[in-house]
């Protein structure tokens, strides 16, 4: 079993390139790769029934979820919602919201001016009849609270 394997080695001076693909080459999509309807697509756009505007995952809720989001902390680069310093969005039946939030500090230099501009951004959003800021320092705010998004963004995952 000791056989020796013979190789042919041929010296070339040049090698003809192969040809560049081109998408004119290319073969029409067979019938069987032809995307099938897609029976989720329909599904997941679904919006869900009897939903109360202003209960979460309601209209109104959303879009004050949503101007909220475009609040940012001027010391950190993350909005305050999702750095967890809003504990809780209640929007009653007459359209009037109640934002209960906090800050990561008693000491923020934006502790008299934040609760404002919150107030006036959640009270511009379309169908907001007016709007409350209840800012409490109980229970305080940590990292813990933030989303991960928020980590993420701060490199802290």
């Amino acid at each position: 079993m000791n056989e020796e394997a013979k190789f042919t080695i041929e010296e070339v001076d040049s090698v003809t390139p192969p040809p560049k693909a081109r998408v004119e080459d290319a073969e029409a999509p067979a019938e069987k790769l032809v995307r099938k309807r897609d029976y989720l697509e329909g599904f997941l756009a679904e919006k869900p029934e009897g939903v109360d505007p202003a209960a979460p995952g309601g209209d109104l809720y959303e879009a004050v979820v949503g101007a909220l989001k475009e609040i940012f902390d001027p010391e950190i680069p993350v909005n305050i919602y999702d750095l967890g310093l809003i504990y809780g969005v209640d929007v009653d039946a007459d359209s009037g919201v109640v934002v209960t939030m906090t800050l990561t500090t008693p000491h923020c230099p934006v502790a008299e001016s934040m609760p404002g501009e919150v107030e006036l951004r959640v009270s511009s959003v379309p169908g907001v009849r007016d709007a409350e800021v209840n800012l409490v320092w109980d229970p305080p705010w940590d990292p813990a609270k933030m989303s991960d998004e928020a980590r993420l963004e701060l490199g802290m995952l």
